[in-house]
């Protein structure tokens, strides 16, 4: 029985959504169906289509009680829309449907793990968010929530964790046929842990573990954490509120980190072995996996960053979109990122350039646009006097453009949007130091209406940009300051 709360929320977007129009989308890139979206939600396979759900606020474009927002792929790139999974409509939840996950419980049917949140005045008269772990369950379009919900709650917790900032669990199943799920909460030095809860069942679940301490190393608050295996190490992803930087692995405020190590199974403790930003751009956060049907290991990511949202808003009827699916490995110790390759699938309109020679501002034939897939490889044309500068420019025109500049004697990258037509003094330029040798390097740019994503050396390094220039402005040049060799393969994606 839908509530009267969803069943408004679903009638809402139904009308909603024929307001905005299909060029006024991301074409590839999973956008709100109308109103607000935020994190990845029950990124799952089931029933021969993956699934994304979505933090959502239908009636606004600002962030509001939380709902789930849902869709579904046969390919990870062309989304349908389908009702609204979530409403804040029961007495443990009434003030938002937070973050969580999904997954196929073993009698065929789809389970939906989430935080609940309830406000409740505090004995000093705040309000805070007391927040716990409730599951839903349905049929890939309709879901009921459970009748003992919460199924984790404060009785659960570690002693000294936050009741008010418990939140996204993330479910699997193991190859036991068991559930594990791991949760953010904050802990007793006021910093973030990850802690790992087991269930026979997928209903009824017990603390095992506190997985991970943060002890106040990456941030306060770990928030959407996800761990699994990967070519023969553990990875935790989380995303950590209020850091610091260091150096130009870590910048301020809201960032994504993973750890890569080793997990003793029999107690439940991870120990971690190294550690990076999972993407250096601007735009990315709470990014959730999952295992596809062929074995891999596929990550999706809010293409937006907090700090930025309220000035970006450029569309009253929707904000907010998500990261291009990427495949995950791990090599050298490091964690790599690829486009899925079904976007391969999207190419036409071949364009190759090889050996080009400059060392000044040059535009090429037949490379422009503003949905399209661009291979570079850069060295320098002359081996014994390295260029002091490489730059690319897109979405450009008189007016527009942004920006992904190389200065190899520093290894530095950098992204800058400042010219993308943004009026507000937000955050617009991020660098990160990437791996080149003699002024060698890779990068793969690919751009949606709004948005840029780079690869940099076969996924190495990521920088995630959203920019909201008019899309009359297609243009492509290349700079250089020395002299630069450079080949190009320039597809567009339709």
């Amino acid at each position: 029985m839908t509530s009267q709360t969803l069943h408004k929320a679903r009638k809402y977007e139904q009308e909603a959504e024929k307001l905005i129009k299909k060029e006024e989308r991301p074409d590839f890139h999973l956008s709100v169906r109308a109103g607000w979206l935020n994190d990845p939600n029950g990124f799952s396979y089931f029933k021969g289509e993956y699934h994304l759900f979505y933090q959502y606020y239908p009636y606004d474009t600002k962030w509001g009680p939380m709902h789930w927002g849902h869709a579904v792929s046969k390919d990870l790139l062309h989304w349908e829309y389908l009702p609204a999974a979530l409403a804040p409509d029961e007495a443990y939840d009434k003030d938002g449907c937070f973050s969580g996950s999904a997954v196929e419980l073993s009698d065929g049917r789809h389970l939906l793990m989430y935080t609940g949140v309830l406000k409740e005045r505090q004995t000093d008269g705040r309000w805070c968010g007391v927040q716990t772990q409730c599951l839903a369950v349905g049929d890939g379009v309709d879901y009921i929530k459970y009748e003992k919900n919460p199924v984790i709650d404060e009785s659960s917790l570690p002693e000294g964790g936050s009741r008010v900032d418990f939140r996204d669990p993330k479910i699997w199943q193991e190859k036991d046929g068991t559930y594990r799920c791991v949760a953010g909460n904050r802990s007793a030095d006021g910093s973030g842990q990850i802690l790992l809860y087991t269930s026979q069942d997928g209903f009824n679940w017990a603390f095992k573990s506190v997985l991970l301490p943060n002890n106040n190393r990456f941030g306060r608050m770990w928030e959407c954490p996800d761990f699994f295996e990967l070519d023969g190490a553990w990875v935790l992803l989380t995303s950590p509120q209020d850091m610091l930087p260091k150096g130009l692995e870590y910048h301020n405020g809201n960032g994504t980190l993973c750890l890569i190590g080793d997990l003793d199974e029999a107690s439940g403790a991870f120990t971690e072995k190294s550690d990076q930003s999972v993407d250096y751009g601007i735009d990315f956060y709470a990014p959730q996996t999952l295992l596809s049907p062929d074995g891999r290991r596929i990550m999706i990511g809010w293409m937006q960053n907090w700090d930025t949202c309220e000035p970006q808003i450029h569309n009253k009827h929707w904000f907010g979109q998500m990261s291009l699916p990427r495949e995950l490995s791990i090599r050298d110790g490091r964690l790599y990122q690829n486009p899925v390759r079904e976007l391969e699938e999207m190419r036409c309109n071949k364009v190759t350039h090889t050996d080009v020679s400059f060392s000044e501002t040059i535009s090429l034939e037949g490379v422009k646009g503003r949905r399209m897939d661009m291979e570079l490889v850069l060295r320098p044309g002359d081996e014994q006097k390295i260029y002091q500068k490489f730059a690319v420019r897109f979405a450009q025109n008189d007016k527009y453009q942004t920006s992904l500049s190389f200065r190899p004697r520093e290894s530095i990258l950098k992204v800058d949007r400042k010219f993308s037509g943004s009026r507000k003094a937000i955050i617009h330029q991020r660098r990160c130091m990437v791996n080149s040798t003699d002024g060698n390097l890779k990068l793969r740019i690919i751009l949606d209406r709004f948005s840029a994503e780079v690869f940099v050396n076969d996924g190495e390094h990521v920088l995630t940009a959203t920019i909201y220039t008019e899309q009359e402005a297609d243009g492509v040049s290349f700079f250089a300051d020395g002299d630069v060799k450079m080949d190009i393969v320039k597809y567009d994606l339709l």
